[in-house]
């Protein structure tokens, strides 16, 4: 009796590892778990709505159910089926300051110790024109200069773009 439960238990266990690890075991629960994540956008951010027809629109979040998505765009609010719908993106926030700011840091700092190492008084021999600087006049020259040029890549790095939310499976 005892190994006719043993050989019941282990055919009941290899069956639940087989429906476990089979492709198609939980997709209903994933791709809901999906779609709840939906709830944490937040109205008026920007998304984009890709449809199974490849069809994208771009608008402002206005809110989900369990079986439609509704976009706000300037004709007026879109719903969406939940089965017409391939991919929702939403739009990251950007970063234009800070990556201003940290590109102006960098090429100060860059400056001023390229500034550091190459200024300063050379000695003259023979026909010296013009003034000589000294290193901390060429390092906070040379920082300046570098601030501003690392402030506009800063300024230019792209970042925020658009980022999935929901993906069909």
């Amino acid at each position: 009796m005892t190994t006719a439960k043993n050989r019941i238990c282990l055919g009941l266990l290899v069956f639940a590892l087989a429906m476990a690890t089979s492709p198609g075991f939980g997709e209903g629960n994933q791709d809901q778990a999906a779609w709840d994540s939906l709830r944490q956008l937040t109205i008026g951010q920007p998304v984009r709505v890709v449809q199974k027809d490849t069809k994208s629109i771009s608008g402002k979040f206005v809110r989900v159910t369990d079986e439609a998505f509704v976009l706000g765009t300037a004709a007026g609010e879109e719903t969406f089926s939940r089965q017409s719908i391939q991919r929702i993106s939403s739009k990251g926030q950007g970063h234009r300051k800070r990556n201003t700011l940290i590109g102006a840091g960098i090429g100060a700092g860059a400056g001023a110790v390229i500034g550091a190492a190459t200024g300063g008084p050379r000695p003259c021999t023979g026909f010296c024109f013009g003034p000589t600087f000294s290193r901390g006049e060429v390092a906070g020259v040379l920082a300046v200069v570098g601030a501003a040029v690392g402030a506009i890549i800063g300024a230019v790095i792209p970042t925020g773009g658009w980022h999935d939310v929901y993906r069909a499976s």
